[in-house]
């Protein structure tokens, strides 16, 4: 003679909070872990509170977007400052789309800077406290190219001149034959 096997009731799957007397009564949520044999009686009943969501994985754009967002100190990326995240195709790929996107803008061969809409126009901007001249300079920098002001920087700044240098001009002491650009201003490169 087989003896058919108790099913848990509530009790005994949640001691002390509900119990399976009437169809009247009130089913309570559970405060602990719920969880008997792989499955939650009160998530299959509806009463259950606790959300069972499978975590998400979050794309590489996602993970670039999220690191553009956290970085404060600078406004200019390179795909090398993502190379921890995967490939080089496939980071190359994400910018890409980030930039279709609009939340970067590229400013020359393997440089990207932070972007934002312009309240006037409503076009792309760089958003860098000074402009595309700010972070064409900090593009400079993070390439490694030793840079310094140009002659009517100089003189503007110490007042030897009136003229107001419009165009982003530096002097490169070494090789750099990119050129960097926001589609309206270009930054110039004396020698």
């Amino acid at each position: 003679m087989t003896r058919a096997r108790a099913r848990p009731t509530l009790e005994a799957v949640h001691p002390g909070q509900a119990r399976l007397h009437g169809l009247n009564e009130h089913l309570k949520p559970p405060t602990s872990s719920c969880v008997v044999s792989g499955f939650c009686i009160y998530s299959v009943s509806g009463v259950c509170r606790k959300k069972r969501t499978m975590h998400q994985a979050r794309t590489l754009k996602q993970k670039i977007q999220n690191r553009v967002a956290r970085t404060k100190k600078t406004d200019v990326f390179l795909p090398r400052d993502f190379a921890d995240l995967s490939g080089e195709d496939q980071v190359l790929r994400a910018l890409r789309s980030l930039v279709h996107d609009g939340a970067l803008m590229r400013l020359g061969y393997g440089v990207y800077a932070r972007a934002m809409r312009s309240r006037l126009s409503g076009q792309l901007i760089v958003s860098s406290s000074n402009g595309f001249h700010s972070a064409a300079l900090q593009a400079l920098n993070k390439l490694g190219v030793a840079w310094e002001q140009s002659d009517s920087t100089k003189a503007y700044n110490e007042g030897r001149s009136t003229q107001i240098p419009v165009n982003p001009t530096v002097k490169v002491k070494a090789r750099f034959n990119r050129r960097l650009s926001d589609g309206r201003a270009e930054l110039r490169v004396e020698r």
